[in-house]
């Protein structure tokens, strides 16, 4: 383009010659002057383009990793749903066998719940037997009593089966202090409670019960289901809680050996 203006100045240039036979040196230097403008401003003019064209570069080249870093994105969200939907079809598998395991439980100690001697409770992924302490123990006492011993024995037995468990033994009591006599055995209901739980295990694993699949604990009268002011809350917060719990839950709850 810049060839075919200066191609067209010098037309007129010659033009001018050939019109009067000859131009002033002021009219040629300002036909050269407004031609240089014009170069100037051509050029001016190209340089802004090439800005335009590296800068529509970069923009390209910004959409195409954030393109990339969408895809990306779109991709680890997709793995998350998967493991999500995973993890939902695990848990609807793990609650409808504990369910059926509730319902085994029930049906096998179902004489004893129809008594009232025992109550089986299920939360989440966790089985629960509560026996009433009475029927198990005379009060301020951790000697297992025979009537304890033989619904024991029953409880055992519904147990054995559920190898992927844990048993674990809690021992609870009122807030009533151990007497005077009974402090010489256990000075507080901590110790009571503990000697309590120990008891349960032991005999459990006397009638087949794996050891290393039991836990025993004691909690006192520091974790009541009912209010103490009252005989009959009294009554049932001292109890014996039989819970089956997962082996993977129980064991991150030990900590590791040093």
């Amino acid at each position: 383009m810049n060839g075919r203006r200066l191609h067209a100045a010098g037309a007129v240039v010659a033009a001018a010659f050939m019109a009067g036979g000859c131009v002033s040196q002021g009219t040629y230097d300002k036909l050269e002057e407004d031609k240089n403008q014009e170069i100037g401003a051509l050029q001016k003019q190209r340089g802004g383009l090439q800005d335009q064209v590296q800068a529509l570069q970069a923009q390209r080249s910004g959409l195409e990793q954030q393109k990339t870093s969408l895809e990306q994105q779109q991709a680890d969200l997709r793995k998350q749903v998967d493991a999500l939907e995973q993890q939902k079809a695990q848990l609807l598998t793990a609650s409808q066998q504990t369910l059926s395991q509730y319902d085994s439980l029930v049906r096998n100690l179902t004489e004893e719940v129809k008594k009232g001697e025992l109550q089986v409770r299920q939360y989440k992924d966790m089985l629960t037997v509560d026996v009433a302490e009475q029927l198990f123990f005379d009060s301020g006492k951790a000697n297992l009593k025979d009537t304890g011993k033989a619904v024991l024995k029953k409880v055992g037995e519904a147990l054995k089966g559920y190898e992927d468990k844990v048993i674990r033994i809690v021992g609870h009591t009122d807030n009533v202090p151990i007497s005077k006599a009974a402090q010489k055995v256990f000075p507080s209901n901590w110790e009571l409670s503990v000697a309590r739980a120990t008891t349960v295990v032991r005999y459990l694993q006397e009638v087949g019960i794996p050891p290393e699949r039991m836990i025993a604990s004691g909690r006192a009268e520091y974790q009541p289901i009912a209010e103490n002011e009252t005989p009959d809350g009294r009554k049932k917060n001292r109890r014996i809680e039989i819970t089956l719990v997962d082996r993977n839950a129980a064991q991150e709850a030990i900590p590791a050996r040093q």
